[in-house]
């Protein structure tokens, strides 16, 4: 019994048109027409409401939101005799405030079934946002998490000062990217989550909180503390190892000197470091040699068994055999040498003495003052000194690998001699 020409401009029905009409079944959207009946229900009674949403359903199909005070209509007599509605038409900001519930409601389930850990704080500290899938890394539910102080709860010991520093920078406004967190879980086990602690504000662009959105590389960082305890033992084994183990960059200078190397050379690993190899630490009559076998092994070419002589802080000369093996890094790209060696000093310096020996004997032999001759199991001459030489008139050339009893021993005597020879290849000397 009332439509002023806002409601027919707003609705699209004339005032004809609306007159008469039960405003409920006619007008209002069914899913809001019992508590709308409930309002004016309420009016009719003399308690009118205010700030009501109704949802009008236009001539055209469309809805329009108008938000109404309800108020009870009475006659001179104050009797009750209807209800007026006195109306705003809010349609544009209800399509806006909808339009905005719709994107928060699409952000909320974005965030609790992202499939990375996303969890927050208050600017207390305490947890306020935990989505499904860090209650499923961490094994805590939200109803067990929210509330809760963060990095008392949930942040391992030797990380929570760190950590706290990185939430407080971010309440300040200083936000922190691919910062490693560990987790420690619901059944005591620890999660890796590379993290962005990013800044939470309101509408009013007040800091309210720290946002988290992580990245759980609980495998990639036990895979890369596997390695790092590895590539620590190995050092340790390399460092400790009871042969001398050292290497050279690609500029051939010493960047691997363990404890063993320099016991031998008297070169601490401090002095040797950064130092050119070869001509540091070789004698000279073997750069040129060691040189090239370093530079085989820079193009890919190892050596097995090459005797290398060391001099030391103290110089005197070391011994070593070693394997010079090509140094890689992860891309197989040659970075250097590493030389696994072995001292064989009081080896080779036996050898030696044995080999001086040797060639002092045979210079005696050579050049002794009776004649010295000897034959081999064939009885063919196998030595033949100066002086034997110098008596038979034979060289030495001339005497070597003829038979000695035929060629030098005269006939009426070689039967004897023979047996003379042969007792002696069979252990009994003849004097």
């Amino acid at each position: 019994n009332e439509w002023n020409n806002k409601t027919a401009e707003i609705t699209g029905f004339s005032k004809e048109e609306a007159f008469d009409q039960p405003l409920v079944s006619k007008f209002i959207v069914p899913k809001l027409r019992q508590s709308v009946q409930e309002v004016m229900h309420n009016a009719l009674m003399g308690r009118g409401t205010s700030n009501y949403e109704l949802e009008f359903r236009t001539k055209s199909n469309e809805i329009r939101y108008l938000l109404v005070n309800a108020t009870t209509r009475r006659d001179p007599e104050n009797n009750i005799v209807g209800v007026v509605g006195v109306a705003q038409d809010v349609t544009e900001a209800s399509k806006h405030d909808r339009a905005v519930a719709a994107m928060a409601n699409e952000l909320r389930q974005l965030v609790d079934f992202a499939n990375a850990p996303i969890f927050g704080i208050d600017v207390h500290g305490n947890v306020n946002e935990w989505n499904d899938k860090t209650a499923e890394i961490t094994g805590f539910s939200k109803d067990e998490a929210l509330n809760n102080p963060l990095v008392d709860t949930f942040i391992v010991p030797s990380l929570r000062l760190s950590v706290l520093e990185v939430l407080d920078n971010a309440l300040k406004g200083t936000e922190t990217s691919n910062y490693e967190l560990e987790f420690r879980t619901k059944s005591n086990e620890v999660r890796y989550l590379l993290v962005n602690a990013t800044t939470r504000r309101d509408a009013e662009n007040n800091i309210v909180g720290v946002v988290g959105v992580a990245q759980d590389v609980t495998e990639a960082a036990q895979h890369d503390r596997a390695v790092a305890a590895m590539a620590n033992e190995l050092r340790q084994l390399v460092d400790t190892a009871n042969a001398p183990i050292f290497g050279i960059d690609v500029q051939g200078n010493v960047n691997e000197w363990n404890n063993k190397t320099a016991e031998i050379t008297g070169f601490s690993k401090e002095e040797a470091f950064d130092q050119p190899l070869v001509s540091k630490f070789i004698v000279p009559k073997l750069r040129q040699s060691v040189q090239e076998v370093m530079h085989n092994a820079l193009m890919g070419r190892g050596t097995s068994n090459y005797e290398l002589e060391f001099r030391t802080k103290s110089n005197e000369i070391r011994y070593l055999l070693v394997n010079a093996t090509t140094r890689r890094d992860p891309e197989n790209n040659i970075v250097g040498v590493v030389g696994v060696a072995q001292d064989v000093t009081e080896a080779s310096k036996h050898d030696r003495a044995v080999a001086a020996m040797a060639n002092e004997l045979r210079q005696l032999v050579d050049f002794a003052n009776a004649p010295i001759f000897g034959i081999d199991v064939h009885g063919n001459v196998n030595e033949w000194n100066d002086k034997t030489a110098e008596i038979t008139g034979f060289s030495k050339d001339e005497a070597l690998n003829n038979p000695l009893v035929d060629t030098f021993i005269v006939p009426s005597l070689r039967l004897s001699v023979l047996e003379v020879l042969d007792n002696a290849l069979k252990g009994t000397e003849t004097s």
